[in-house]
């Protein structure tokens, strides 16, 4: 697929309907996206690149490295083995940082707040308590603010600790899992120090053996997973609200041709909650009208769009990849960006209309760009800063086009709380209606879709995993720009429960809920590490995550983040499958990530081309985890008297239990 400045060729590549009707407007545009770039190359990916093989880490090279070959190695002696777990390790080590620092701006802000300063104050009071228990925080009889403080204080020197304690949210891991890190060594202390342990490590003449890489890559990946992100998704809560359930929108189409267009773009949601604070003030309302608008439209793009879709129900209007769409429909004042997967080339597209992109982070500037520095500590007023700038820009705007072929509502905001409560009732929540029903084979087993999206592939290859995973009964976590993906085609309805097979759709049904469940940005795939905790406590799918029927996939990842995702939750004892992965060039470690590193972990990485092909893989490894649960045989359904439903205790009738007449009872 590509734009050229005479217009749209190959637009059947792309199935978003509204990508392709900016496409096709903007075909006489004097500006290139990446889909012209992606055509442009007309050459194949670098071989030794993209099979990790080509060693760049000193001066004697870069060794170009074939496996096997005595002369192909690099000048220092290294292997392709060694040269490509390195590279694995680098990109798990990046992916690490990335989560890291914007978790650490996120524990900053949260200790702004309980100080009292700026706009945002605590609002999850009972998530507080519980995550300061996690830390050893006494509670009782003491106000707010003043735990809230301690708790930020705590975190904040979890990223710096230098002794050999491990990381506090790793108590959180079901027992035989911590005594698993224990044992192979990898419980990550501060989070700081494992990045750059890991980085020195892969230092030209460190660690040279790429089994004792891998374990030291786990150890940086858990200090993401259990560490870093799962800081920055529990204080994001307690400061912002813990998600629940909420309509929304998520296509290009949420822009409006009479209101000041704001597009939010990144990843930490400090940023984005000033804003929307700053958006509904009067006085920038006012300046607004002023200015000739009826109001201000903010839409969010990547992950900080996910951030505020979930928590307050505005509209999401592009992912990863279309971002440069956003940008081509004109009708955006500014794109402000803070960090993380904002493409370069924003600011050239930008120049062909009235937009201003507008850079936030000092870590995050760009040529072409306008720079505002946002202060956690004068948040609301930095936000006005930004929508002043905005503001101005909007009688500029001239010829627009925002589609309107495909609006679709999504429903969002399936924190692990929400998942508790939605299936066992306001009144006795608990995931056994869930462990129920995978047991009873309704729900054959959970799969995860994460990650990015990507211009190498079709932009279809998440819905068709996930309807192929649906229509096997298998019920679907999603996040990222991969779950704005599956809300473009409508998977995120509980209308789409029509999609799934017969025992899915009945359970889909009785709760009102989709079959595939939004739970938020990268950031917090943390929360379905948190949802396979408690299903392992819940009992009756073993004693480990390595146990459950789940597997997770990142089909069209693109950021080292999500290898850094990918290795955590492989680190946790689930199983992942990739679209690739830059280690085939490196026969043993490649068959050490996918096959030895189960004896280890109890869990391995998986990779597969096609789609089809990777839901194959999904559907194999549940039931295989059936089979070895012993949950696969036929079960009979039971007729409950009253005495066998008094035997059931206290946890009550959810959507798992079988009424007096074979009927499901929703909790």
């Amino acid at each position: 697929m590509a734009v050229t400045r005479n217009g749209c060729e190959g637009c059947n590549d792309i199935t978003c309907q509204s990508t392709i009707e900016v496409l096709e407007k903007a075909g006489e545009k004097t500006f290139t996206t990446a889909y012209d770039r992606v055509k442009a190359r007309g050459m194949a990916a670098c071989l030794f690149g993209s099979t990790g093989t080509c060693c760049r880490h000193c001066n004697m090279g870069p060794c170009q490295i074939i496996d096997g070959v005595e002369e192909m190695i690099g000048i220092c002696g290294a292997t392709a083995d060694t040269v490509a777990a390195r590279h694995f390790s680098r990109m798990v080590a990046a992916g690490t940082a990335a989560h890291t620092d914007h978790a650490r701006e996120m524990v900053r802000g949260f200790i702004t707040t309980a100080k009292g300063e700026g706009p945002h104050q605590i609002k999850d009071v009972d998530k507080l308590k519980k995550l300061a228990a996690v830390f050893n925080i006494v509670t009782e009889g003491r106000e707010v603010n003043d735990i809230a403080l301690e708790l930020g204080q705590k975190a904040l020197a979890e990223f710096g600790n230098q002794e050999n304690t491990p990381l506090s949210m790793l108590k959180r891991a079901p027992a035989k899992r911590q005594e698993i890190w224990r044992k192979l060594g990898i419980e990550p202390r501060g989070v700081d120090r494992e990045v750059v342990e890991l980085m020195h490590r892969t230092h030209m003449g460190v660690d040279q053996e790429y089994h004792n890489l891998t374990m030291g890559s786990a150890r940086c990946a858990l200090a993401d997973g259990w560490g870093s992100s799962m800081l920055s998704t529990e204080l994001t809560d307690i400061m912002f609200g813990t998600p629940v359930p909420t309509r929304a929108v998520v296509d290009l189409g949420v822009l409006r041709p009479d209101q000041v267009n704001v597009t939010v773009h990144g990843h930490e949601p400090l940023l984005a909650e000033a804003l929307c604070i700053a958006a509904a003030d009067q006085e920038m309302l006012a300046l607004a009208k002023k200015a000739g608008a009826t109001g201000i439209n903010l839409a969010g793009v990547c992950c900080t769009g996910n951030e505020i879709l979930m928590r307050r129900g505005i509209p999401v209007a592009a992912g990863f990849v279309q971002q440069e769409m956003a940008l081509a429909t004109g009708a955006i004042e500014a794109m402000v960006v803070d960090v993380q997967c904002i493409m370069q080339s924003v600011a050239q597209v930008a120049k062909s209309f009235h937009t201003d992109i507008i850079t936030t982070n000092y870590r995050a500037k760009m040529d072409g760009a306008i720079h505002i520095q946002f202060d956690e500590h004068e948040a609301l007023n930095s936000a006005k800063r930004i929508l002043t700038h905005a503001i101005g820009n909007f009688k500029k705007r001239g010829d627009f086009h925002i589609p309107t072929k495909s609006k679709l509502d999504v429903v969002v905001g399936f924190s692990h709380e929400t998942i508790n409560h939605m299936l066992g009732g306001r009144f006795r929540a608990s995931y056994r209606p869930l462990n129920d029903n995978i047991i009873n084979g309704r729900i054959r087993g959970v799969g995860a879709i994460v990650g990015c999206d990507n211009f190498k592939l079709s932009d279809e290859t998440h819905e068709i995993i996930a309807r192929e995973l649906i229509k096997n009964n298998i019920l679907v976590l999603a996040t990222g720009c991969a779950a704005t993906s599956l809300g473009r085609v409508g998977l995120l309805r509980p209308e789409a429960a029509q999609f799934c097979g017969e025992s899915l759709a009945e359970v889909c049904e009785t709760v009102g809920m989709p079959p595939v469940l939004h739970m938020g940005s990268c950031v917090d795939n943390s929360r379905i590490l948190i949802a396979a905790t408690e299903m392992v406590r819940e009992g009756g799918l073993g004693d480990d995550i390595s146990d459950l029927p789940a597997i997770g996939t990142a089909p069209l990842w693109m950021s080292e983040k999500a290898v850094a995702i990918g290795h955590y939750f492989v680190a946790s004892g689930a199983q992942v499958v990739f679209q690739s992965l830059p280690v085939t060039g490196a026969k043993q470690f490649s068959k050490y990530l996918q096959e030895g590193i189960m004896k280890d972990l109890g869990a391995h990485w998986n990779i597969a081309e096609a789609p089809l092909d990777i839901a194959r893989i999904m559907i194999e490894k549940i039931e295989q985890k059936r089979d070895a649960l012993g949950i696969n045989k036929k079960r009979d359904r039971v007729l409950f008297d009253m005495a066998m439903r008094r035997d059931l205790g206290g946890a009550g009738a959810g959507i798992g239990d079988v009424g007096c007449h074979g009927k499901q009872h929703m909790g």
